[in-house]
């Protein structure tokens, strides 16, 4: 599967310049994700073990899940480099907390790329364009209501892609004088528990809410049930993941407060990470540390056509 790639408009190419000044092989990589529970790092997973072989069908991969524990994920940084791995990919527990681990693997000689949220002093980093998704998530909302209407923003944990997603979003809706932002600052935990929670005190507060940005579907799902739960209808409810879940949900009337959500595939972006880190590997520096992929909106009218992360590739 090959998409094109943008950042700010423009396509990510390495800067291959003068010869490498070094090039090594890829013989063996260790992949660090949040929970390989979670379909999401599965897809992930299952990219970068595709591309890894696809480069030496002979590379030695070692994939764990740190199960959102920071000091896991060290540890298991710790362990790649005792085994003397040429790459890690890894989606940071905590991008900051992170550094000091990322800066021992590099002292080791090992390549570190960071996928789907930066880390500081990573090599390189994949991600989904988190503002872009933001945006056409929220531009949906404009659209919808004609510019016009009360609005909230369910916001979540504050790492990168959270505040680039509301960030994406509130430049929308700023364009818009005819909408009504009544809250920004409720973090829903990322999970359906914490969207639960949050939209309850939401429809408990505005006896008028038009439409949700949630800044994940699993807080989209969350607040769906909250809205059904207190017999409110009419709320349009947006999202970004694009997660099976959600498209479960595009595909039920139950669900039809439920209308779109601004997908990622991490699928390809773990493979883009390991191209990245070969790249480095072969003394190919990238024309930018941060490359970002576009997300495209998955809505009622197009799930038919959109394929997801659970996909076969």
């Amino acid at each position: 599967m090959f998409k094109k790639i943008l950042l700010a408009g423009a396509a990510v190419a390495f800067s291959l310049g003068s010869a490498p000044l070094f090039a090594k092989d890829l013989k063996s990589i260790g992949i660090s994700l949040g929970s390989l529970g979670n379909p999401f790092f599965v897809a992930l997973s299952k990219g970068a073990e595709f591309e890894a072989k696809k480069t030496n069908p002979n590379v030695k991969i070692t994939t764990v899940g740190f199960e959102y524990d920071l000091g896991r994920q060290v540890t298991q940084i710790d362990n790649f480099i005792a085994a003397g791995v040429d790459l890690i990919l890894l989606n940071p527990g905590d991008p900051h907390a992170v550094g000091p681990a990322i800066k021992k693997a590099q002292a080791a000689g090992i390549i570190v790329v960071a996928v789907d949220t930066a880390a500081e002093g990573a090599d390189a980093t994949v991600t989904t364009n988190n503002v872009q998704a933001g945006e056409i998530a929220c531009q949906y909302i404009v659209d919808k209501l004609g510019g016009k209407g009360d609005v909230i923003i369910e916001n979540g944990p504050q790492v990168s892609a959270v505040i680039d997603r509301v960030t994406g979003c509130k430049g929308v809706f700023s364009k818009s004088p005819g909408i009504k932002v009544l809250s920004d600052d409720q973090d829903g935990k990322g999970s359906r528990e914490g969207g639960l929670t949050v939209a309850q005190g939401y429809l408990t507060r505005f006896t008028k809410i038009d439409a949700i940005f949630a800044i994940n579907d699993p807080q989209a799902i969350g607040t769906d049930l909250a809205a059904r739960q207190q017999n409110r209808s009419g709320i349009i409810i947006t999202s970004v993941d694009g997660a099976p879940d959600i498209e479960a949900a595009l595909k039920d009337p139950a669900s039809a407060q439920i209308q779109a959500s601004a997908s990622q595939d991490p699928f390809f972006m773990a493979r883009r990470a390991v191209q990245v880190g070969v790249g480095i590997l072969q003394g190919q520096k990238p024309a930018n540390p941060v490359e970002l992929l576009p997300s495209k909106l998955v809505t009622r009218d197009n799930i038919g056509q959109y394929q997801g992360w659970t996909s076969a590739r």
